[in-house]
């Protein structure tokens, strides 16, 4: 039956003394309690990343240093878990982060170039002689240039970098163009691979862990690379020469991506932080760590003894000339995709001699 209180409050009685005013209040109280306790004051997500180099490789390293770093920064909302296996082939990464094999990972754009044309600007012959100065250049024209273009859409772009000056290692005694011709290159594609054969070597791509069967087994007579794979890939004891040119005969660009609906699960609080953590900074943070691992693997050639050939002025100008065609076939793919790509490539020279200057 129905009671009045002074106050006009209504109860509800039921024949078996059922539910009050007052015995609802206090279990509704008591779900809000249960309710509290069953969420955690600060929700906890984990990521999981991946690496397709092995476990010693700097990349490896400074992924996890990077994870570390955002894991610290987010007061351990946000976690990491490394994989101890990449859930695909290297050229297959891009589409196991974003179909969310793994959550985030990274890798050159050298392995899909007709994915992304506009990465390959920063592979091109002869421009900075670190790794910092290429990406920290790189980066910058990136998010400013090509980044709206959308040839990382599905994923979360979180960085891009390039590795060090890319140099020819050898088998054999290299002195000049005449040299190279027939040489069977190992590249990682893209640029590379192009330069390659426009100096008369036979090239082909492969994965960079492949590199020392394929030099040790005679598949391959040299490789294209930066000296930090030298250590990378322990190829000290297969090479005789290591032929060296000024800002490299190439460069890798790189992608650093997360799964988008992971990223877009994140608090706005740890995306901020994350890209704190990201763009220009992880540039940076990865050139200095590659250049440091270039410095090592040049470091090996010399213990190793194997023979260190600055090329000579008229061979840099015939690997120059040579390559002149490759740059001319960037700026017309980049240009059929709607951008200014001569004025921006000017630009990224300019922003190599900028940011080298403030190194200084």
């Amino acid at each position: 039956m129905n009671l009045r209180t002074r106050a006009g409050k209504a109860f509800m009685i039921t024949r078996r003394g059922g539910f009050t005013m007052h015995s609802s209040r206090t279990l509704a109280a008591a779900a809000l309690v249960c309710a509290a306790l069953a969420t955690p004051l600060h929700a906890q997500t984990t990521l999981t990343y991946s690496s397709w180099v092995p476990p010693t490789h700097h990349l490896t390293i400074w992924q996890a240093n990077w994870a570390a770093e955002v894991e610290k920064a987010t007061g351990g909302r946000v976690k990491f878990q490394g994989l101890p296996k990449a859930p695909a082939a290297p050229p297959g990464t891009f589409d196991a982060v974003r179909d969310g094999l793994v959550d985030l990972s990274y890798v050159t754009a050298s392995y899909t170039p007709a994915r992304h044309i506009l990465p390959l600007m920063a592979e091109l012959p002869g421009m900075a002689d670190t790794a910092e100065v290429n990406s920290v250049a790189y980066s910058r024209i990136h998010w400013k240039h090509f980044h709206r273009f959308g040839e990382y859409k599905g994923v979360k772009l979180l960085a891009v970098w390039t590795h060090g000056p890319g140099q020819m290692f050898t088998k054999k005694a290299v002195g000049g163009i005449n040299d190279v011709k027939g040489l069977k290159i190992r590249t990682g594609g893209g640029i590379a691979e192009a330069v390659a054969n426009a100096i008369g070597a036979s090239a082909f791509v492969k994965p960079a862990p492949e590199s020392y069967e394929l030099l040790n087994s005679g598949v391959a007579d040299g490789v294209f690379f930066p000296f930090e794979s030298i250590v990378s890939f322990k190829l000290d004891t297969v090479l005789q020469q290591a032929t060296v040119f000024p800002g490299g005969m190439y460069s890798s660009s790189f992608g650093f991506f997360m799964n988008e609906d992971k990223w877009n699960k994140l608090s706005k609080q740890d995306q901020a932080i994350i890209e704190k953590h990201s763009y220009e900074y992880a540039a940076r943070s990865n050139g200095q760590s590659w250049d440091a691992a270039d410095q090592k693997g040049l470091d090996a050639l010399k213990k190793a003894s194997v023979k260190i050939v600055r090329a000579d002025p008229g061979f840099v100008s015939e690997v120059r000339k040579r390559s002149e065609p490759i740059i001319d076939d960037w700026i017309k793919k980049a240009s059929a995709k709607g951008v200014n790509a001569k004025a921006v490539l000017d630009e990224f020279r300019a922003e190599i001699k900028k940011v080298s200057a403030e190194k200084r």
